[in-house]
């Protein structure tokens, strides 16, 4: 139960019909869930307009509308408050109504293209080895210490962010890590917030269907390092040539990480293998230090370099920081590995966008002895970015033995027109290395079958998730349990 008039605090008001004194006992922006008591937030959303629900709301029950445009007629016994952004609105009210939970939290937050989950999940099971409670808001899960609780979005709406920040406050949370999608940043979810830190992996074309051009999503992702305040820090990729851009106009103290740029924390890759990563890492106040890592890859180097940043900025000791990162382990559907009885690899990995596949091809190219063959399951998402489609096609075959092109999650499009899209990006060349097999659950068979003791079989666009949506129909799927059956019923 809260105030009105306190959970607006700092909300920019236009102008305010009724009484702001009143008792309100919820804030909501789906009319479905307005209630006695609630203040409801009409939210003008990629979907639907929730002006359009304003009346539905007060039918309900709700004591309060927040609106841009005022209804022609205005009820009695309700109180209208009309802002400029009800999405902004609603961010700083919820985070009000629950009591500001980010300002008790360090809170550091993770944008880019690829890396923001393996780098929060890093984090978290960092800082949970240094004993602290600490808080972890992903793709792949969200998590309360060790409890897990489901995740839908990459970050959730700013009711549930808010609700999951006081929960962590509440068990005793000192720390919390969180990935900071574009989607989320733009849509003002994080509004009300207050950071730590905000970390920059990286940036490469993805999410066009959603930011029409490249340099909204890159305008996107500075957002969240433009308002940070004076006493985080921003920590950028310097490698990346947009890592500076993100930090041209923060408060925040600007640090940087890198494997070939002169920065901040630097590391260096001894020795990269199937087995894992031998990094020199270091800072600019302290020594260089050889450390190994279960995790594999240039990509992860650039992670490890990245949570070890985060630890020593948010004041942890660096000599601890990098023992216990070394023990740390990869997140789930990130480059998961899974050896069958008769010797072959496979490799399930989230890489759906072109940086990513081919940072995982490349990486799988460093490390195999070159004798065996490597042959990479990948598809493209419905209802996404069409662009990246024939791009990611000709990265698969250009670094790939075999291609099996195949479904991935088509939602309302036709899934055998999405692997026309791709097939556009094979040349003549390759085509012959190159099967089209609808089925994903086929393709990923035929792949186990074509692969003989020491190949290395990619599985590539869906990582942790275990459903494949079609037709607006999410359906089992798990590419990892279907790998491991086809794995024990042919054990030879």
């Amino acid at each position: 139960m809260a105030i009105l008039k306190d959970i607006l605090y700092k909300v920019t008001l236009k102008s305010v019909a009724g009484d702001t004194g009143i008792d309100v006992n919820a804030v909501h922006f789906d009319s479905r869930k307005a209630a006695e008591g609630s203040v409801f937030v009409a939210v003008t959303g990629t979907q639907v307009d929730g002006h359009q629900f304003i009346d539905k709301a007060i039918a309900q029950g709700t004591a309060a509308i927040v609106c841009e445009n005022l209804p022609g007629i205005l009820q009695p016994g309700v109180t209208y408050m009309q802002v400029e952004d009800s999405a902004q609105a609603l961010g700083i009210m919820a985070a009000n109504f629950y009591d500001n939970p980010s300002a008790k939290l360090k809170l550091v937050g993770v944008t880019g293209t690829n890396g923001k989950t393996t780098v929060v999940t890093l984090l978290h099971q960092l800082f949970m080895k240094l004993g602290y409670n600490s808080g972890l808001l992903s793709t792949v899960a969200n998590r309360i210490n060790d409890k897990i609780i489901p995740a839908t979005h990459t970050t959730p709406d700013a009711v549930q962010l808010n609700a999951l920040l006081a929960q962590m406050v509440k068990e005793g949370c000192t720390h919390a890590f969180m990935e900071a999608s574009s989607h989320a940043i733009v849509q003002h979810r994080m509004a009300g917030i207050t950071w730590a830190g905000a970390v920059f992996t990286n940036i490469t074309h993805d999410h066009l269907d959603y930011h029409q051009t490249f340099d909204n999503y890159i305008r996107a992702k500075k957002k969240l390092f433009d308002e940070l305040p004076k006493n985080a820090f921003a920590l950028v990729n310097a490698d990346d040539k947009r890592g500076r851009v993100m930090m041209q106009n923060t408060k925040a103290a600007k640090n940087t990480y890198a494997l070939k740029s002169m920065s901040d924390f630097k590391g260096k890759v001894m020795t990269n293998s199937l087995e894992g990563l031998e990094l020199e890492m270091s800072s600019k106040d302290h020594s260089a230090q050889i450390v190994w890592f279960t995790l594999i890859g240039d990509f992860n180097a650039y992670n490890l370099l990245a949570v070890y940043g985060v630890g020593v900025l948010l004041g942890e000791d660096p000599q601890e920081v990098l023992t216990q990162l070394s023990s740390v382990k990869p997140a789930t559907g990130r480059f998961d590995q899974i050896i069958s009885p008769g010797g072959i690899t496979a490799i399930v990995d989230y890489a759906h966008t072109p940086d990513a596949l081919e940072n995982v091809l490349n990486t799988i190219q460093n490390v195999r002895t070159k004798t065996e063959k490597v042959i990479t399951v990948v598809g493209c998402g419905g209802d996404r970015d069409k662009t990246k489609r024939p791009e990611m096609a000709s990265i698969a075959a250009r670094l790939s033995d075999q291609v099996i092109l195949t479904s991935d999650n088509p939602r309302s499009e036709d899934p055998e027109q999405i692997i026309r899209d791709m097939q556009a990006g094979i040349g003549v060349t390759q085509q012959k290395k190159v099967l089209s097999i609808t089925n994903r659950l086929e393709a990923i068979k035929t792949a186990c079958t074509l692969a003989q003791e020491g190949d290395i079989v990619l599985v590539a666009g869906k990582g942790h998730e275990t459903y494949q949506e079609i037709k607006g129909v999410k359906h089992d799927f798990d590419d990892k349990k279907i790998i491991l059956d086809i794995f024990n019923a042919n054990p030879s």
